[in-house]
């Protein structure tokens, strides 16, 4: 008897009940992994209404404030600093630095610690699709993901979503919600210093904000 017979008598064993929730819960998988291929292409013109950390962070008891902000409502300071920090060479990948990944590889041969490789489209759909939890499995998905949107959206989209659904302290998403908490201003009125200091805080934002 095969593996698929062994699961298909078990299947046909268990209560009603047990199936149901059974198929409910591949239904439910097959719907998490399926919703990024349908909501990426909307996403061109559909701000992302929430992102899935936001509703892991919901899970833990944080609110959410954010404020949808256009990209040239942005100060360029901030753009530019995000950019420098989180991605350095935004414009010359299509999703994925497989030079970044490439050393990434070559220092886990090597044993050395494993250094991030992520690309601010790879965040982008980190935030949006996937779980805040550091793991082999997240960064697997993380990259098919980002070819993906990459297709779809262009660099302005790409930076204006990350800047509207990035974490920037407890239940703080978007660069707009963070200016006006620490600094009581909007995004397009931040200075260089204060862009500096919210690009600083993106690697650990609950721990530095």
């Amino acid at each position: 008897m095969s593996l698929v017979d062994d699961y298909l008598q078990s299947f046909l064993a268990a209560s009603l009940g047990e199936r149901l929730a059974l198929v409910a819960l591949v239904l439910a998988l097959a719907i998490v992994l399926l919703a990024p291929f349908v909501l990426v292409p909307a996403y061109i013109v559909i701000p992302p209404p929430v992102s899935s950390l936001m509703l892991w962070r919901m899970v833990q008891g944080q609110g959410i404030t954010r404020y949808w902000t256009p990209l040239e409502q942005f100060s360029p300071n901030l753009v530019d600093a995000v950019l420098s920090s989180e991605d350095g060479r935004f414009c010359l990948h299509q999703g994925v630095d497989w030079q970044a990944v490439e050393i990434v590889l070559d220092d886990l041969i090597d044993g050395g610690n494993p250094r991030g490789a992520s690309t601010l489209t790879m965040q982008t759909v980190k935030n949006l699709f996937l779980w805040p939890s550091r793991s082999y499995l997240r960064k697997a998905l993380e990259i098919p993901l980002a070819l993906y949107a990459d297709l779809f959206w262009s660099k302005r989209r790409i930076a204006e979503i990350y800047l509207n659904v990035a974490e920037w302290g407890p239940g703080l998403y978007g660069a707009e919600a963070a200016a006006r908490r620490y600094f009581g201003k909007t995004a397009a009125r931040l200075s260089m210093r204060e862009a500096s200091l919210l690009a600083t805080a993106l690697p650990n934002p609950l721990a530095r904000n």
